[in-house]
């Protein structure tokens, strides 16, 4: 596989998207002959939450915030866990039940770290990336929520 090096450095490894994300080239993209450990985790829809059966969810963000913050938390992950390659991909607008609403893919020299920079990546970006969810319910009552922190990201210890 070929290594990430060669690309163009302009080329923006988080995206936000109005269509359906094609799972294996975000897993594609991070492949690297040095890694031995490749992660892809694929956040989907649930037909249920809480005992509520849910129509399905629609995504809007701060679009340009956003894909600050993604690569921000992405060059961040990169460092801290000594990836060899990672891509985020974000749904927005309508997602039905069972499709990917977010796509994360990391790729490591050993598998723990791509297996920890996937997940410290979700759960930062539900807390400081303005993406906001709305879920409705098989009823048609809509709820939204919300990043749960939206303080700057400076001075955090991230």
């Amino acid at each position: 596989m070929a290594s990430l090096e060669g690309r163009s450095a302009s080329r923006s490894h988080c995206r936000l998207v109005r269509a359906p994300i094609d799972t294996a080239a975000v897993l594609a993209a991070v492949a690297d002959a040095g890694a031995g450990g490749n992660v892809l985790f694929v956040g989907t829809t649930r037909g249920v939450t809480d005992g509520v059966i849910t129509r399905g969810l629609e995504y809007e963000a701060h679009e340009s915030l956003a894909l600050g913050l993604l690569e921000e938390l992405r060059d961040q992950a990169m460092e801290r866990f000594s990836l060899s390659g990672c891509e985020v991909v974000h749904r927005l607008g309508p997602v039905e039940v069972g499709a990917a609403s977010i796509v994360i893919a990391t790729s490591a020299p050993h598998r723990r770290g791509a297996f920890a920079a996937a997940e410290w990546l979700l759960e930062r970006i539900k807390t400081v990336v303005p993406v906001w969810k709305c879920d409705e319910a098989d009823d048609g009552t809509r709820r939204w929520a919300h990043p749960g922190d939206m303080r700057s990201m400076a001075g955090e210890g991230t």
